[in-house]
């Protein structure tokens, strides 16, 4: 076993941007369900089976954003959105994962241009032809 691989085995799994996001949707599920136990009559039951799996998934989801915060795995901006807003309605933690997203994909793009006119220049020849 590599050196990096036995690293990754014993530290065991990441707080990858993919994965918060994922599970910040999954919260916003539940909360979802959650609204629509509570607004149909004689369903007490399952919303407080939905409103106790919110309450313990936005206690989750806060722990790991703050550890994803710690590790800049996330901006301040996203982390705020779910720790702070997530406890009244966890959609603006998905907004803001949706925004922070199209923020880096952004960032991606241009940093492929820059690196392919970069590629041009060394090369000495224009992006027009000769």
């Amino acid at each position: 076993m590599s050196d990096a691989a036995a690293a990754t085995k014993q530290r065991g799994p990441s707080l990858s941007y993919g994965t918060l996001k994922k599970l910040s949707f999954a919260h916003s599920g539940v909360y979802v369900c959650l609204l629509i136990v509570w607004l149909v009559p004689g369903l007490a039951v399952a919303t407080s089976i939905f409103g106790f799996v919110h309450g313990i998934g936005w206690i989750l989801m806060v722990l790991l954003i703050l550890l994803a915060l710690r590790a800049r795995v996330v901006p301040l901006r996203t982390a705020t959105a779910v720790a702070v807003l997530g406890g009244i309605a966890p959609f603006f933690g998905s907004y803001e994962f949706i925004r922070e997203g199209r923020k880096r994909e952004a960032g991606e793009d241009a940093s492929r241009e820059l690196q392919s006119e970069a590629g041009v220049a060394a090369s000495g020849t224009s992006p027009g032809g000769r």
